[in-house]
Parts: structure tokens; C-alpha cells; sequence
């Protein structure tokens, strides 16, 4: 069976979907009256979903033998992608394609999740969320000028507005809660930003080139991204996610 994106049958108008966030709001400020902050970082085990997730790395395992000894598409990049003779001997080509395997399910991850936000609310979901609350509903304060969009829930639910000080508060504890210059990755980023006179925008922007192999990215995008994936040891991936997770870099 083909995959098919999930789509909502039903069509909100721009007023139901501000009074269906309003009513989602309200819920998790009375629960957190009621059970705490923890109400809003709540999260399945892993190992609920051991099975499916064992079956995914099986289909991984099987697609990348099939694909590294079959001719076709992949075999052809592989060869036309060659490794230094002492590497070629300890990178087999079914681990190669696994590989390139694994990097085409995250981006494919990436998207999907994307969805989900859009899935009630429609192309406009960051704008509604951001239209439904004028306070963080965790410090009581102002949003700021750069809150951060938070998911209560992975289930399908629509993420909240935060300030950066709630955010931190609700994903690492009080000991985080005067800004993310306490988070190691953030540090690193922010130290090699100033130190190299580089750009959020430009490192989103040769993220993205390595990620969809475009030729089309500004001077020094491609470098500046790669100071920051060689200092974090994060993926293109990884790195455009937590620029995310952090609205840097969004122009």
C-alpha cells in the first residue's frame, strides 16, 4: 500500500480556528493549575513502539542490501561517488546505501512532522498559533520578540506559543530558565557566530544547500555551515531543526 499524508476532512474558517486554539489554551492553563507545568512535556515511552520501530530498521536493513547489489540508480551514485581505497574497504556499499537511506527518512521525518501542524489549522498554523495568545501561559509574561513554538504532545495536537524562558523552563528545568546561553549546542553556535562573523541566515542557508544539493546558496553559506556541523557533530538536518527550534535565522 502507498503512503498517503493524512488530511483533514474538515475546512475551519480563520474565526473557528482562533476559538478552537482558544479552547485548546484554556485547557492547559487549567491543568497546569491543576498538575503542574509537566502537562506540557509529556511524552511516550520509546520502547511502546519497540516492535514497529524494529520492523522500520529490518525494511532499512533489507532495502539497502537489495539496492547496493541490484543495478540502478543507487549503485550508479555510488560509483560515481567513489571512497579512498583504505576507506572503500571498511565502509561496505550495503552500509553506504543504508546510510543514505537513514538521511532520506529524516528529511522525510522532518517533513511529515511538519504536517502534522498543518494538519487542523492549514498553511497558516504558525500564524493562528501566534494570533491565539498574547502571554506565555508558563511565566505569565510577554511572548517576547522571538517565542518559541512548543509541543504539549506529539499526537497530532497544535504546538503553543512560548517565551524563550518558558520554553526553557517546560524542556530543561529551572537551572535553564534565564535563556538558552546555558545550552551547550546554542553556546557552541553563538561563540563560532561571533568568533567567524557568521550569519544565522547564511548557516540555515548552506544547511539547506547540503541537505537538497542546491548550487544556489550566498558566499560563505556553505562554510559557515560547515564550522557548525564539524563543531556540533549535528546533521545538515539537525542543525536547520534546532535553528528551528529556536527561530534563528528565519528571514
Amino acid at each position: 500500500m502507498a503512503y498517503k499524508r493524512y488530511k483533514s476532512s474538515v475546512s475551519l474558517s480563520k474565526p473557528k480556528k482562533l476559538e478552537l486554539l482558544s479552547e485548546y489554551i484554556s485547557l492547559y492553563s487549567c491543568l497546569m493549575q491543576e498538575k503542574g507545568n509537566d502537562v506540557l512535556n509529556v511524552k511516550i515511552p520509546r520502547e511502546i513502539f519497540a516492535a514497529f520501530l524494529d520492523d522500520i530498521g529490518a525494511k532499512l536493513n533489507e532495502y539497502a542490501i537489495r539496492m547496493a547489489n541490484e543495478d540502478g540508480a543507487v549503485k550508479e551514485f555510488l560509483e560515481a561517488n567513489p571512497l579512498p581505497p583504505h576507506m572503500k574497504e571498511l565502509l561496505p556499499d550495503d552500509f553506504r546505501v543504508f546510510s543514505l537511506l537513514l538521511n532520506a527518512l529524516k528529511q522525510w521525518v522532518a517533513a511529515e512532522s511538519a504536517s502534522t501542524d498543518r494538519f487542523l489549522l492549514g498553511g497558516t498554523a504558525r500564524q493562528m498559533c501566534r494570533e491565539a495568545v498574547d502571554k506565555c501561559i508558563v511565566t505569565g509574561g510577554e511572548l517576547g520578540d522571538k517565542p518559541e513554538l512548543h509541543h504539549p504532545l506529539r499526537d497530532g495536537r497544535p504546538p503553543i506559543f512560548l517565551s524563550k524562558e518558558g520554553h526553557n523552563l517546560i524542556e530543561y528545568g529551572t537551572e535553564h530558565i534565564d535563556g538558552n546561553s546555558n545550552n551547550d549546542i546554542l553556546k557552541i553556535m553563538k561563540d563560532l557566530k561571533k568568533e567567524k562573523h557568521m550569519s544565522w541566515v547564511l548557516i540555515r542557508e548552506g544547511c539547506n544547500a547540503k541537505i537538497t544539493g542546491s548550487t544556489n546558496y550566498r558566499a560563505n553559506a556553505m562554510s559557515s555551515a560547515n564550522t557548525i556541523i564539524k563543531a556540533t557533530g549535528l546533521l545538515p538536518t539537525e542543525v536547520i531543526e534546532f535553528l528551528n527550534q529556536h527561530n534563528l535565522g528565519r528571514e
